[in-house]
């Protein structure tokens, strides 16, 4: 089936090569004289542009119109990986609103895409899931809507707010417990899971850390 005309393919490409030539919305609606609430709805895979706008912006990176509009869920820049987008700072603290904008990417092996499975990565912030887990960490987190007791895992409360834990079931609803030890943990019951709601969204399955300066 051709990826032609998919808003979401199309929308993490444009992600994708925006990082890649460190251009902001600002800048490409600047360049290009595109009005920013049209790229804005191109970004958020909101509408897909026409063929003469996919021709602009793929002169306006150097690409080809299919490396805007064929997905990159295949090899990079060898044929054992492939792309994983890095969506904003997830809080390993107190909850907050999840950036939604990509800010990096990632490489991972196309082995952990067999069986369907999807991936995306999350920077974390603060200092709770220490010291397994720190400050500036780029997660790589398999795409799911539930986990195992003692997974860890992001879990979106309220609709829109995201906080990273280690999460632990029992028959009244469940714990997410941080690994920082001055921490208190945050306690939800089986109403409060179904109603605020409060659901997972993503499994650890690989920790990226950069190099501390000294």
């Amino acid at each position: 089936m051709s990826d032609l005309g998919n808003k979401e393919i199309f929308a993490k490409n444009l992600q994708y090569y925006m990082i890649l030539n460190k251009k902001t919305r600002n800048d490409v609606c600047r360049d290009l004289e595109i009005p920013y609430s049209t790229f804005t709805d191109w970004y958020n895979a909101n509408i897909y542009p026409r063929i003469d706008k996919i021709q602009l912006l793929a002169n306006y990176f150097g690409i080809q119109k299919s490396d805007l509009v064929e997905s990159r869920n295949k090899p990079t820049n060898n044929f054992n990986s492939a792309i994983v987008f890095v969506y904003g700072t997830i809080p390993a603290g107190i909850p907050m609103e999840c950036i939604e904008d990509v800010i990096d990417t990632e490489e991972i092996s196309q082995d952990m895409l067999k069986g369907g499975k999807q991936y995306f990565g999350l920077r974390v912030k603060g200092n709770s899931m220490e010291p397994e887990y720190l400050d500036g960490d780029t997660l790589i987190l398999e795409k799911v809507d539930n986990c195992e007791s003692g997974d860890d895992a992001v879990i979106m409360v309220n609709g829109n707010d995201g906080t990273f834990k280690r999460v632990f079931k029992n028959e009244n609803g469940i714990i997410l417990q941080p690994l920082n030890s001055e921490y208190a943990p945050l306690v939800f019951t089986n109403e409060q899971i179904e109603n605020l709601p409060v659901k997972v969204i993503g499994i650890v399955e690989e920790i990226r850390r950069k190099k501390r300066k000294k």
